[in-house]
C-alpha cells in the first residue's frame, strides 16, 4: 500500500460536537476579523488536514478554513490489514478535533457549490464563505463511466473497498462469508490510480487469510497493466508465501476488465467472463467531484498544477494536492499528499505576502505489507520539471534478495510510519 468497529462514543460525541460548534461559528459576520488573509481547504483527509495545520502553524494570524463533511476519516493505509482481519477498522479513524484546537475553524458540512469568480465556497447548509486562497483535497471519485455495469449500486456486491470504510468492511464479511475452496477476484485498473501497488499488497493479505482460514481458495488478479510497481518483490513473495493460491493475468493475456454484470458477479474480460465467489472490483477513477465543479480538472479526470505552487493551471488563486491533482512522477499516496499539504502551504503563505514561493522537493516513502512480519519498501524525491513533479536522486527501493529479517523489520518501519504520519495529520 502506499504509504506514501466504531471510535468509542464519547470520541466521536466530541469530535462532533467541535465540528458543530466551529460550523455555528463559521458565519461571514464572525469571519471578518482583521487577519493576513483568509484560505479555505476542502477536504480532511492527509492533505488537506496537513496543509490547514501547516498554515496555522506558519502564520498564527491567518484565519483558515477546514471544510470536510465526514467528523470521522478512515484512512486507507493499512485499511487492506482490515480486510484479511488482521486490524480492527478502529485503528484506521481519526478526528479533527486536535486539528480544530490549533486554531483552525472546523467545519462539517458539503460544499455543494466554488465560484472562483466571487471567490466563495457555498456549503449544503447556505453559508458562503469567501477566501483569499483556496485549498482542494477532495481525493478521489470513481469514473463509472469507464466500466460498463458498474455503479454505486454495483459496489453493494461487488465492493471496489477503495475508499476505506463500509467497503473496507462489506469485503471482509464477503470474504468470511466464502466457501473454503472458492475464488477471490480483485479487477485492477490501469493508471492514473490511487495507491498502484495497494491491489497487489490487497491480493498478498487475502491470500494470508485464506491460506489460514480456507486454504483451498485462490486468488485471482485481472489487470489493466503488465507491469506494475514493486512487482519483483510481490512475485517473489507469492512464491515464498503464498504457492499457486495467487494467479494474476496482465493485460496483454487478457486481464483488463471491459465490464461487469453485478446481477451475476460475473467479470467481462477481454479474453474471457469469470463470475468469482467474491468479486473486488477496483474502477477507473478521476479527481474528486468538486473539483470537476470548481472547474479545475482537465480532460483526463484529473487536476493539472503548477508543481511549485500547487495553484490550478485552469482556475486562479484554487490550489489542488493529493490524489486529485496530476503530480507526474510522484505517486497518488497518503505520504504524497501529506508532503504537498506541508508544501502548498509554504507557497501560500509566500503568495500571500507578495514573496516568490520556494522549489518544493518532496519525499515519499511506500510500504507493502504481503503477510504478518513481512513488508517492503520503495522511497523517492520529487521536484518540479517543467509542469509536473520529477523522481530525482537519493530514492531506494528493498532489495528482491533480502534475508527475512529485514522483512520483518520493515513491517515494523511501516507501522511506525502509519503511527507518525496519522499524528502529523489528526495530532
Amino acid at each position: 500500500m502506499i504509504l506514501m468497529t466504531a471510535r468509542p462514543m464519547t470520541r466521536r460525541t466530541a469530535v462532533l460536537g467541535i465540528t458543530a460548534a466551529a460550523a455555528s461559528l463559521a458565519r461571514p459576520s464572525l469571519l471578518r476579523g482583521q487577519s493576513t488573509g483568509r484560505v479555505v481547504v476542502v477536504g480532511g483527509g492527509f492533505g488537506g488536514a496537513v496543509c490547514a495545520r501547516a498554515l496555522k502553524r506558519a502564520q498564527a494570524d491567518l484565519q483558515v478554513i477546514l471544510i470536510d463533511p465526514n467528523a470521522i476519516f478512515t484512512a486507507c493505509p493499512f485499511s487492506n490489514e482490515v480486510i484479511a482481519g488482521l486490524r480492527n477498522i478502529d485503528a484506521q479513524q481519526f478526528g479533527h478535533e486536535k486539528v480544530a484546537a490549533e486554531g483552525v475553524t472546523v467545519i462539517g458540512q458539503t460544499v455543494t457549490t466554488i465560484a472562483p469568480e466571487r471567490r466563495s465556497v457555498m456549503t449544503a447548509d447556505g453559508v458562503a464563505l469567501p477566501y483569499d486562497r483556496l485549498v482542494l483535497s477532495p481525493g478521489i471519485d470513481f469514473h463509472f463511466e469507464a466500466l460498463p455495469g458498474y455503479d454505486e449500486a454495483a459496489s453493494a456486491k461487488m465492493p471496489h473497498a477503495w475508499k476505506a470504510g463500509a467497503q473496507t468492511l462489506l469485503l471482509r464479511r464477503q470474504l468470511e462469508a466464502m466457501e473454503d475452496g472458492g475464488t477471490v477476484a480483485i479487477a485492477v485498473p490501469a493508471n492514473p490510480s490511487r495507491c498502484p501497488p495497494a491491489p497487489y499488497e490487497r491480493a498478498s493479505l487475502i491470500a494470508h487469510y485464506l491460506k489460514t482460514k480456507k486454504p483451498r481458495a485462490k486468488v485471482l488478479i485481472l489487470d489493466a497493466k503488465d507491469n506494475f510497481s514493486q512487482q519483483r518483490l510481490f512475485e517473489k513473495a507469492w512464491k515464498e508465501l503464498y504457492g499457486d493460491m495467487i494467479e494474476r493475468i496482465g493485460l496483454s493475456q487478457g486481464g483488463r476488465v471491459t465490464s461487469v454484470d453485478p446481477s451475476t458477479k460475473t467479470i467481462v474480460t477481454e479474453f474471457g467472463n469469470y463470475t468469482p465467489d467474491v468479486a473486488n472490483v477496483i474502477p477507473p477513477q478521476r479527481a474528486g467531484h468538486i473539483a470537476e465543479s470548481a472547474g479545475a480538472t482537465d480532460v483526463t479526470g484529473w487536476c493539472p498544477i503548477d508543481p511549485v505552487t500547487f495553484e490550478s493551471k485552469l482556475v486562479r488563486n484554487v490550489h489542488v494536492i493529493g490524489d486529485a491533482c496530476l503530480g507526474g512522477g510522484i505517486p497518488k499516496s497518503a505520504s504524497a499528499a501529506g508532503a504537498q499539504g506541508k508544501a502548498c502551504a509554504a507557497a501560500i503563505v509566500n503568495l500571500l505576502a507578495g514573496r516568490t514561493p520556494e522549489t518544493p522537493r518532496l519525499t515519499g516513502v511506500c510500504y507493502n505489507i504481503v503477510a504478518p512480519g513481512y513488508g517492503f519498501s520503495l522511497s523517492g524525491n520529487y521536484q518540479p520539471k517543467g509542469d509536473v513533479f520529477a523522481e530525482v536522486e537519493g530514492g531506494a527501493t528493498s532489495p528482491v534478495d533480502a534475508p527475512r529479517e529485514v522483512r520483518t523489520r520493515e513491517a515494523t518501519d511501516a507501522e511506525r510510519w502509519f503511527r507518525t504520519i496519522t499524528a502529523d495529520t489528526f495530532g
